[in-house]
């Protein structure tokens, strides 16, 4: 044994206590790697939550990876953990655990599940780090419950680091987390989008895993740069009004040999039922949420993100697969819960623990739920019966809308339903309207690709559906390439093809999500009932045979209402009348078929007037042009 102390300890009786317990929700401040002093000697202190170790030790590039040299000991309190401090180990070095099991001998190096940084895969050595930053966004974070509540504009960018843009000059390489922040902070304040959302930077193994085979549950990826560099990203974000949401998986993690598997020996994160613990479709293991620790540790890695880079919001990847005991399973695949059900108990107390104290600590931040099923009450408090989440991403909005408009424009009157549908469940939930990444990969095409007809009318549709998008409650989402048009499915290997935005139509589209972003922050009535029924009412929605729609989005006084208008066939539509409000003059605020957007100019020429004559239930009307493809804004003025 080489100058090792073990009379030194960051943990109190108080922490022993509340990890026993079930409740310590900060582990990243005692467990992992910290630098400190002892006896005037710099070092670092381990500890390492271990409950089945005979032996452990830590190696690394300070003890030339030498088993023998750095043994830890185990804590007295039967809590499981090993701990010990190293004189001169410290900032930059790389480190692992060395792992003698008390059950068959079973010897492993391990990366410490508690790393704030990690070397770059496919080396996966820890590396002793901190986490000194000087934020400068004060003011953001003084007052980003009005950018984050469900009344405000929330519009997201969703983005994957690594391929949204690349420096073709030095090898298609990717762009640091601070080169970053100068070109995507800048880019998004231009378009308008009020957030970012960003694909897991948690550490991965496995690149082509986007980041949703997540090991460092503490580290954001050596890809890109350094902790402070990321953070500095996130700081640039947050001066320039724009918010930051992680893609955050608590549901699985890959079965890498240096990472969570069978960690001290036993399956000590992962259930050893392998019904329970292991999925099929991912081909990893699945945390055992029984277990008090497990718990402690998937919660400590939310509040860590939320405390240390000042995250704003955490959308929790595939909450379904937590819900259920037979996600992506044959029957004999799945055991029933103790009741006979299929619901997955364990999981489903800890969605609500995790929402409970994550709302308790940090109230102006968004935890969001990426659920494909009907389970009831998912964005709705733990105490009346819900998860506890604070939005659902629509999945059946998306799956309904791009299958229409997949559509011929001839056929689609026999499928208008698809689109009215949502109206008998939009405010079921406080829904976020997704067009994620999950739609424009694995053969499914990009989304312009999914449009028919001749790329005219691709174009048109595209406008259409991002119009519609924003005109419909919820609050938005789109994956980056969107919004200018990518022709093909997106490829994490590459760059975008920014190359596409020296053609007009392409133009186009961007200019038009940039007019739609400041439609919907400017125009109070198409935000503020995002998540209200207060906030809709259909003006049509029964008229099938020209696939038009037509409705009101409300704000707070009537004449804050939008009236908005939807042709989803590529015939103009001329002397078509709608009831309105009020009467008087009202102007057409955005029309998707502006020649400035690419389109043909059909539209209504600004103004209109509103004649006394009766139409759906209202005491006014209009009558209007409706562009083809196209969708109008028009707004009451005096």
């Amino acid at each position: 044994m080489l100058n090792v102390y073990h009379d030194i300890s960051r943990l109190t009786n108080h922490d022993i206590y509340l990890f026993k317990e079930g409740t310590h929700f900060q582990l990243y401040n005692k467990l992992g790697a910290h630098g400190m002093t002892k006896d005037g000697q710099q070092g670092t202190y381990f500890a390492v939550w271990a409950p089945n170790a005979e032996r452990i030790s830590v190696i690394g590039d300070f003890n030339d990876w030498n088993k023998q040299l750095h043994p830890l000991a185990p804590r007295w309190d039967s809590s499981g953990i090993w701990e010990g401090f190293i004189p001169g180990a410290g900032k930059g070095n790389l480190y692992k655990y060395f792992i003698v099991s008390r059950f068959n001998n079973y010897q492993v190096e391990k990366s410490d599940p508690f790393a704030f940084y990690c070397e770059r895969p496919p080396k996966n050595a820890s590396i002793v780090w901190d986490l000194e930053y000087e934020w400068q966004d004060n003011e953001w974070m003084r007052n980003r419950q009005r950018k984050t509540s469900l009344s405000a504009p929330i519009a997201v960018y969703e983005v994957h680091l690594g391929s949204w843009r690349r420096s073709l000059e030095a090898g298609n390489r990717f762009l640091t987390y601070r080169e970053l922040a100068n070109d995507l902070v800048d880019y998004v304040k231009k378009m308008g989008f009020t957030h970012v959302e960003f694909l897991p930077v948690m550490e991965h193994p496995f690149y082509g895993s986007w980041g949703y085979q997540t090991l460092g549950f503490f580290a954001p990826s050596n890809r890109y740069g350094t902790p402070q560099d990321f953070m500095y990203l996130i700081d640039c974000l947050h001066q320039n009004d724009i918010g930051v949401i992680l893609d955050w998986v608590p549901s699985h993690f890959p079965c890498d040999q240096h990472g969570l598997s069978f960690f001290d020996g036993t399956h000590l994160f992962e259930h050893k039922d392998m019904q329970k613990g292991f999925h099929p479709d991912w081909n990893c293991y699945i945390f055992n949420n029984g277990r008090y620790e497990v718990k402690e540790y998937l919660i400590s890695s939310a509040f860590f993100w939320l405390e240390k880079y000042h995250i704003d919001g955490l959308r929790v990847d595939a909450v379904a697969s937590m819900l259920y005991l037979d996600y992506s399973r044959k029957e004999g695949e799945w055991a029933p819960n103790v009741y006979g059900g299929r619901e997955n108990l364990e999981s489903i107390a800890f969605i609500k623990q995790l929402n409970e104290v994550v709302y308790t600590s940090f109230p102006d931040v968004q935890m969001i739920a990426e659920e494909s099923t009907a389970w009831p009450m998912v964005s709705r408090p733990t105490y009346l019966g819900g998860l506890g989440f604070g939005m659902k991403w629509n999945m059946g909005w998306m799956h309904d809308t791009l299958e229409y408009f997949r559509k011929d424009p001839i056929h689609r009157k026999f499928h208008h339903s698809e689109l009215t549908f949502s109206g008998l469940y939009m405010f079921t939930e406080n829904f976020a309207l997704s067009l994620s990444h999950d739609e424009v990969v694995h053969g499914k095409s990009s989304l312009l690709g999914k449009m028919p007809g001749d790329d005219w009318q691709k174009f048109a549709n595209l406008r259409l559906l991002f119009g519609y998008m924003y005109a419909h409650p919820g609050k938005k989402l789109l994956f980056m390439g969107g919004e200018f048009g990518q022709r093909t499915e997106w490829s994490h290997e590459q760059s975008l093809d920014w190359h596409l935005l020296q053609y007009g139509p392409h133009q186009g589209i961007q200019k038009l999500l940039q007019d739609l972003n400041r439609l919907y922050q400017n125009e109070i009535a198409l935000c503020i009932n995002d998540c209200e029924s207060s906030g809709f009412e259909w003006i049509d929605c029964n008229d099938y045979q020209h696939s038009v729609l037509s409705f009101l989005r409300k704000g707070r006084l009537e004449d804050d209402s939008i009236v908005i208008i939807c042709n989803f066939t590529p015939t103009p539509r001329h002397n078509y009348r709608i009831g309105v409000p009020l009467g008087e003059s009202w102007r057409e605020i955005l029309n998707s078929d502006a020649k400035e957007y690419g389109g043909s100019g059909v539209g209504n020429g600004g103004y209109l007037q509103a004649s006394k004559t009766p139409c759906h239930g209202r005491p006014y009307s209009l009558s209007l042009t409706l562009p083809p493809l196209g969708i109008i804004f028009l707004k009451h003025t005096t």
